[in-house]
C-alpha cells in the first residue's frame, strides 16, 4: 500500500477535541480533504463522543460516509481493544473473540467489506502478542483486513507479534516535544515497518494556536488538562516554538508544516497523522508533505531539541 507524505487523523470529529462536530458537516470536510488530496485516514473504534442532543458520534460512522461511492481511492486504518472508562481510564480486550466482534462492528459502521490496516489499539497485558497476530493473520487469510499493525508497541512485543504474522505498520506518538519511541527506528528500518506518528503537533501545542490561556471546548476536550497547557509546560516549550517560528518564516510556510516536515524529511518511513476539524488547516497541513529541509536543517532542530525538557501528554522528556 501507498500513500501520501501526510495523512489524516479522524478522532478530533468525534472524540477528545469538544462536543463532536455536526455529522453532515464532518462528513463534507473529510470528503474534501479526500478531495485535496488525503488518502490514508485513521479512526478507531473507541472514537466516540456525545452530541448536545445524547446521541453518539461514532467515528467509523462518519469515516464510512465519507468515502462512500470513493472507497477505492484512500486507505483506512481502524483500530481495536481498548474501551474508555467513565474515568477516561482505559479498559483493554484483545482476546481474540473480542476482535473478530470488533472487526465485524467496524466493517458495518465504516460500510466496507475490507479494511486496509487493522490496530491492536493498545497492548494488552492479559493477551500475549503472538496470540494476537495469530488472530489478524486468521482474519487477513479470510480477506476481512489487507494489513495490522499495532499501536503504542514496544520493541520486544513488536518482534513477537512480527514473528508470527508480519506487522506492516505501528502507530505510536511522536512530535517534536515526544520522542520517547524514537528507540524503536531501527527496528522499523531492520523489519521494514512504517511508523504513523499520532499527534504530530504534541496535541496542537506546535501549531502556534493555541497557549497556555486558551479555553478548550468542554469537559470532552481532553487538552484542558494537559501538561503542555499549563503555564509550567507551556513556558517549558517557549524557546522550541520561537525557533519552530524562526524557521517556519524562513521556509515561508507554518509553523504546524514545520513541525510536520521535520519528522518526514527525518525519516522516509515515518507518516504523521495530524486532525484537525477545519479545512483550511487540513490543507495547509496536508501540504506540509511538499516541504523540503535538508539535513542539516533536521540536525539544528535534533540538537536543539536533546538541550530541552517538555511537559507533554503521554510523558515527560
Amino acid at each position: 500500500m501507498s500513500v501520501n507524505p501526510v495523512g489524516l487523523g479522524c478522532m478530533g470529529f468525534s472524540h477528545a477535541s469538544g462536543d463532536p462536530t455536526p455529522e453532515k458537516q464532518a462528513v463534507e470536510t473529510i470528503r474534501k480533504a479526500i478531495d485535496y488530496g488525503y488518502d490514508f485516514l485513521d479512526t478507531a473504534e473507541c472514537y466516540t463522543g456525545v452530541y448536545p442532543d445524547g446521541s453518539i458520534s461514532y467515528n467509523e460512522e462518519i469515516v464510512g460516509k465519507a468515502v462512500k461511492g470513493i472507497r477505492e481511492k484512500v486507505i483506512i486504518a481502524t483500530k481495536t481493544g481498548v474501551y474508555h472508562n467513565p474515568d477516561r481510564s482505559l479498559r483493554l480486550d484483545s482476546s481474540p473473540a473480542n476482535i473478530r466482534r470488533a472487526v465485524e462492528d467496524s466493517l458495518t459502521k465504516l460500510q466496507t467489506d475490507y479494511i486496509d490496516l487493522y490496530y491492536q489499539h493498545r497492548m494488552d497485558p492479559k493477551v500475549e502478542p503472538e496470540i494476537v497476530a495469530e488472530t489478524m493473520g486468521k482474519l487477513m487469510k479470510e480477506g476481512k483486513i489487507r494489513a495490522w499493525g499495532i499501536s503504542e508497541t514496544s520493541e520486544e512485543y513488536l518482534r513477537r507479534a512480527n514473528a508470527v504474522t508480519p506487522v506492516t505498520a505501528i502507530e505510536n506518538r511522536y512530535s517534536m516535544m515526544a520522542r520517547w519511541h524514537e528507540s524503536i527506528f531501527p527496528v522499523c528500518e531492520e523489519l521494514g515497518i512504517t511508523y504513523v506518528a499520532f499527534s504530530p503537533l504534541a496535541n496542537g501545542i506546535l501549531s502556534g494556536a493555541y497557549t497556555s490561556s486558551t479555553v478548550f471546548e468542554g469537559a470532552q476536550d481532553y487538552r484542558a488538562n494537559m501538561p503542555q497547557y499549563t503555564k509550567e509546560g507551556y513556558a517549558k516549550a517557549s524557546a522550541l516554538l520561537e525557533e519552530i517560528r524562526i524557521m517556519a518564516q524562513e521556509k515561508q510556510c507554518t509553523m504546524a508544516q514545520l513541525s510536520l516536515a521535520w519528522m518526514i524529511n527525518r525519516k522516509p518511513y515515518i507518516i504523521p497523522i495530524p486532525g484537525s476539524r477545519k479545512l483550511e488547516r487540513l490543507a495547509s497541513n496536508f501540504d506540509a508533505g511538499k516541504i523540503f529541509l535538508s539535513q542539516q536543517e533536521v540536525s539544528h532542530v535534533d540538537q536543539l531539541l536533546d538541550g530541552l525538557t517538555f511537559d507533554v501528554f503521554g510523558g515527560h522528556r
